[in-house]
């Protein structure tokens, strides 16, 4: 990349610091909601299923945003947009914790995630600037320590808010936040001298059509892959609708993209290998890292009888892992090919999640624990790696618009591995529960004893024999139900290692970064 001489009049690292406030509340907001779903449903005079749609309007709004951030940034100016997303994100953040009905609540989540998508883009961008090449992994392995820690802690967060005191809070905490990061962004934060340029050129020119076939296709696609599995997927109208309009749209959108001078999202920039490879590797880190954040707390609380509390000491070490293990790695990119740490980062995540696929019922904390921390040990030295390696040979003017389609890239793999992770465990436990329900049959030695069993439990516990029957063979379904379940989230974990370790081979598509010359830098001006 082209060095620019000028030195920041700050200590890149509190410009660091600066820009990383907004993006941890925005990556937080993304999975601190889930848990308080009940609670909103019954407070606002709802179903659990209208209450997802919380979740999932600020998934689609987020996702419209994150491809366009280039395009915004050159329109507006960096700091310009930077402040309008966080003054955007926190004054809808208020606006949700004082929501008197679940549509008001729709309507500020889907604001709050239109302010939350530049967030992420846009401070990686002005972190990979304010920092010379050769500091940018530690540079990025503190960004990572945001984006990578802030979901795994943010459904203990939420569960002890909505506990403790009550589910406005989850977006209320938000505003003390907001308002020292837009203080601190005023102040120490500046447009480079390129960005200046492009805001009076090219970013006047407004692809209005691009903007509406974006918007358009990944709103579709968001919506297919959060409510797919609720509404049975191709068996709802519904969907098939969505899955149409998203395809439609976004085949038109990439043909009509390529071919426009001056597009919303630069597709092109895919014909890079390493940049494309970096944004498959980024799909996967969100695939597995939010896939097994839904997954986890599920076993945990459905087949161990984990409360919130418990399941959330479960994910905590691995987000000390994580807390720990990112500086080093970001230490170790000074000297070792990023290609090796991703491919230790995968294989580390694929044997945690190897070990999850052998829990069974009597699984104990400390192993559940232990299966966490492999796995968060992997997705710590992804992270960073694979951001770096993404930017190498971009021109400085393309790293918003690179930084975008990265960010776009990791959260629609979070949301196609909850969905898909969610279909495989839902659609192989229907498959365990009808293969052992072939051997629940008078005659089978296994099953008669337990029937049996639990027939002379109940009758001794008082009931009358016809009763303590009838118990009997409710605990019989139960039992098989456990069974199946189990079986169902041990397939589910094997799939989402198979799917980590898959993708080591397309690491020979990255190339080595060559060293900087000595003295390289990029700076904010």
């Amino acid at each position: 990349m082209e060095a620019v001489a000028a030195r920041p009049r700050i200590s890149p690292w509190v410009i660091a610091m600066t820009v990383m406030l907004a993006t941890f509340m925005e990556v937080l907001d993304t999975s601190v909601a889930n848990v308080a779903l009940p609670h909103i449903a019954g407070n606002l005079s709802s179903t659990i299923d209208e209450t997802t749609w919380v979740l999932t309007s600020y998934l689609v709004a987020n996702a419209v945003i994150l491809p366009m951030n280039g395009w915004f940034n050159s329109l507006m100016g960096r700091k310009n947009f930077y402040l309008l997303c966080v003054t955007t994100f926190t004054v809808a953040s208020f606006l949700c914790g004082m929501a008197p009905s679940l549509g008001w609540l729709i309507f500020f989540r889907i604001l709050q995630g239109l302010g939350g998508g530049g967030l992420q883009p846009t401070a990686q961008a002005i972190i990979v600037e304010s920092f010379p090449h050769e500091k940018q992994g530690a540079a990025m392995a503190f960004y990572g320590i945001g984006v990578v820690f802030a979901p795994i802690i943010g459904p203990v967060l939420g569960g002890w808010l909505t506990d403790n005191y009550s589910w406005h809070w989850i977006f209320l905490i938000n505003i003390p936040v907001g308002i020292l990061a837009f203080t601190l962004v005023t102040a120490l934060i500046h447009d480079p001298p390129y960005l200046k340029r492009m805001k009076k050129g090219e970013g006047r020119q407004i692809d209005f059509i691009g903007f509406g076939l974006i918007a358009l296709g990944l709103g579709s696609l968001e919506i297919v892959m959060d409510e797919g599995q609720r509404h049975d997927w191709f068996a709802s109208n519904f969907i098939i609708f969505f899955a149409a309009v998203a395809v439609v749209a976004i085949v038109v959108m990439i043909l009509y993209e390529l071919n426009h001078e001056h597009p919303v999202v630069n597709l092109r920039l895919l014909k890079n290998k390493s940049f494309a490879t970096s944004c498959l590797m980024l799909f996967t880190l969100g695939f597995v890292l939010y896939g097994s954040t839904f997954t986890i707390p599920v076993f945990l609380q459905t087949m161990l009888g984990y409360d919130a509390t418990l399941a959330g000491l479960v994910l905590s070490p691995g987000g000390l892992v994580i807390l720990v293990s990112m500086p080093i790695v970001g230490q170790l990119m000074r000297k070792v090919d990023a290609r090796y740490l991703i491919a230790y980062g995968l294989t580390m995540t694929g044997v945690g999640l190897l070990m999850m696929s052998k829990f069974s019922l009597d699984t104990g904390f400390n192993n559940a624990v232990l299966a966490r921390c492999v796995q968060c040990m992997g997705l710590a030295a992804l992270f960073i790696p694979i951001n770096v390696s993404a930017y190498v040979g971009l021109p400085k003017e393309q790293i918003n618009q690179a930084s975008g389609l990265l960010n776009l890239f990791r959260n629609l793999g979070g949301s196609v591995g909850i969905a898909i992770l969610s279909t495989i465990l839902a659609r192989r436990s229907q498959f365990h529960q009808a293969r052992l329900v072939e051997n629940m049959v008078p005659g089978n030695p296994a099953y008669d004893g337990f029937f049996h069993h639990a027939i002379q439990m109940f009758h001794a516990q008082g009931m009358a024999m016809a009763d303590a029957a009838q118990a009997a063979t409710g605990a019989v379904y139960g039992k098989l139900v456990q069974q199946a379940s189990l079986l169902g989230m041990m397939d589910t974990f094997l799939v989402a290692g198979i799917i980590t370790f898959a993708v080591l081979p397309m690491l020979f598509l990255m190339k080595r970064p060559a060293p900087p010359p000595k003295g390289e830098a990029m700076h904010m001006e």
